[in-house]
């Protein structure tokens, strides 16, 4: 089993890996990362966090000072001292919608450059279905040992979201399968270390690999559903949140909550993780491909709102100054993966708006500034011919109907009032909101 002070390296010091490096530095465990960016490294080594994330700051500080966590580049110097090594780089897909592997690939071939006999491997990046079986072992096994035999390889998702990750990297259930039970039981002895919630154990590695897919396209198909049931409300005049609520009151119905699309860096693409391995084995996914054509669509539908409030009030997106309420993909984060608002700000962009501006207190100026709109206060945001709400921030709610200059609002998510803001004269509009 895992000892107390045993070293560890971890490979990848992003939005999971860093909390996970620093979790596992608090509790006892001398730990190394390993990451390629050298700002990042040094960042870390200065016992700064790169990542916004509640308290996280304050463990990296209190473990880089007392030297239970370090960062570096340089894997082979790191792997000389652990017998634990864990995988968790970002796993995109790209413009074909097929897995990019290439960030796995290289870390694994890192790891089998300096794997030793009785090593721990550990993979947390959400890949497809087979990749620990297909990919990972057969590099790890140019080494010259076998897995199972001479080193043991487990595969456990994570399951953590932005803002409240350290909560739930210490109390969520954490499903790890291994290559053979030995791999199974040293894995769940380390993470029974950092965490409160229940450790369950599956029988291989494919079958971890495939519960976390799982997770999350049951999640975006189910927002999809919502999302065309607000499309349809749209045209028959029906306020979807009023009824998803009244109809979710039954006691074996649970309909998610309609949007602008869905964003981060796992919902918007782990589903096509399944798609690409059904393809392979020669099985069609028509709902998993639907859903996702159905939330990628929403900014457009989106777009559609706000074009139509503005031609009731004489005017044209063409023009007109908009100005769009939150940028990252859900509410008080600071991440902008894959988020609904980058294409529905490139739609006005495209159909002519005069100016799109931006209000977003978590997401860097520098990154607003990139899609080609500028960052600015919100109530300059609000001052526009039309508001276009896309982000739940918390501050958001505070947003009064008197401070909509020009009386237009296009409310994507439920955080406002609706029947206020129409009572004070302000055009109300959303995605089956009517």
């Amino acid at each position: 089993m895992i000892k107390e002070n045993s070293p560890i390296a971890i490979f990848g010091l992003g939005h999971m890996g860093l909390p996970t490096a620093a979790l596992l530095a608090k509790n006892g465990f001398k730990v190394v990362g390993i990451d390629i960016n050298t700002n990042t490294v040094e960042m870390i080594n200065s016992g700064q966090s790169p990542i916004m994330e509640p308290g996280l700051g304050d463990i990296v500080k209190e473990t880089v000072e007392n030297n239970s966590l370090s960062a570096t580049t340089n894997y082979l110097s790191a792997m000389k001292e652990v017998n634990t090594v864990m995988i968790i780089v970002p796993t995109p897909v790209n413009e074909n919608k097929e897995s990019d592997l290439s960030a796995v690939i290289a870390a694994s071939q890192s790891i089998m450059e300096g794997l030793k006999k009785d090593d721990l491997v550990i993979i947390e990046s959400t890949v497809p279905p087979g990749t620990c079986e297909n990919i990972v072992i057969p590099i790890l096994e140019k080494s010259g040992l076998k897995a199972g035999q001479d080193f043991k390889v487990a595969y456990t998702p994570e399951r953590a979201l932005p803002n409240n990750t350290l909560y739930e990297m210490t109390h969520n259930a954490r499903v790890i399968g291994g290559i053979d039970s030995e791999s199974t039981k040293r894995a769940a002895s380390l993470y029974q270390t950092i965490t409160e919630g229940e450790i369950i154990t599956v029988q291989n590695l494919v079958t971890a690999e495939m519960v976390k897919l799982m997770e999350n396209t049951y999640r975006d198909t189910n927002i999809a559903l919502a999302n065309e049931l607000a499309l349809i409300c749209d045209e028959l005049g029906v306020d979807a949140i009023e009824a998803i609520q009244a109809a979710n009151h039954h006691p074996r119905v649970n309909i998610h909550t309609p949007g602008p699309g869905v964003g981060g860096h796992c919902l918007s693409i782990d589903p096509y993780f399944l798609v690409e391995i059904a393809r392979q084995k020669g099985r069609e996914t028509p709902l998993i491909k639907a859903s996702r054509q159905v939330n990628e669509a929403m900014p457009s539908e989106v777009v559609r709102v706000a074009r139509q409030a503005l031609e009731d009030k004489g005017k044209t997106i063409q023009g007109s100054r908009i100005g769009v309420l939150g940028v990252a993909y859900k509410g008080n984060v600071a991440d902008a993966r894959e988020t609904p608002a980058k294409p529905l700000i490139k739609q006005l962009l495209n159909q002519g708006a005069a100016e799109v501006v931006v209000n977003d207190p978590y997401v860097s100026p520098e990154l607003i500034k990139s899609w080609g709109v500028q960052p600015v206060d919100m109530a300059t945001a609000l001052d526009t011919d039309c508001v276009i709400l896309v982000t739940d921030h918390d501050l958001y709610r505070d947003i009064k109907p008197e401070m909509i200059k020009n009386r237009l609002i296009i409310c994507t998510r439920p955080i406002l009032d609706k029947d206020a803001f129409q009572k004070n004269g302000v055009t109300f509009k959303g995605v089956g909101r009517s």
